[in-house]
């Protein structure tokens, strides 16, 4: 879905640079707040899952299409409360349209890498919102999803 649904009121914002330990750390940290919240191990997994996507995609994909000026950094926005995990990831770049990325499970598409991460992410959480332009994704897990 794409709009003007990816503000999260009240958020944790954080600056991630392209380094592993950071990304983990920031993951981790959602993850242990969604298990102080009472979320479940299969949850952990669905959240993970789709934030990897998210920051994956935003280093390699958003911000290597950004102008060169731009910071190689990705803003990660997140709230957890007793009924849901709401993330927001941002690059730098230009955008995409989501809805234009080819189907990954149609028989031409089968080899071709695109389109993956989207569908993941679509697939694990309850809603998935994008910016106008598509740089910015909004990834919500509901408890019971």
């Amino acid at each position: 879905m794409t709009g003007n649904h990816t503000a999260i009121p009240g958020a944790t914002r954080v600056v991630l640079k392209r380094d592993r330990t950071d990304i983990d750390r920031v993951i981790d940290t959602i993850l242990e707040q969604a298990a102080r919240h009472g979320f479940e191990n299969g949850s952990a997994f669905a959240i993970r899952l789709a934030l990897e996507e998210a920051i994956t995609n935003a280093f390699v994909h958003g911000n290597q299409k950004a102008p060169p000026d731009a910071e190689d950094t990705v803003i990660v926005e997140y709230r957890v409360d007793d009924a849901a995990v709401d993330v927001a990831v941002e690059d730098h770049g230009p955008g995409f349209n989501p809805d234009a990325l080819p189907d990954p499970t149609s028989e031409e598409n089968l080899a071709k890498p695109s389109g993956r991460g989207v569908m993941l992410m679509r697939a694990y959480m309850s809603e998935v919102f994008f910016n106008q332009p598509g740089n910015r994704v909004r990834l919500i897990y509901r408890r019971g999803s």
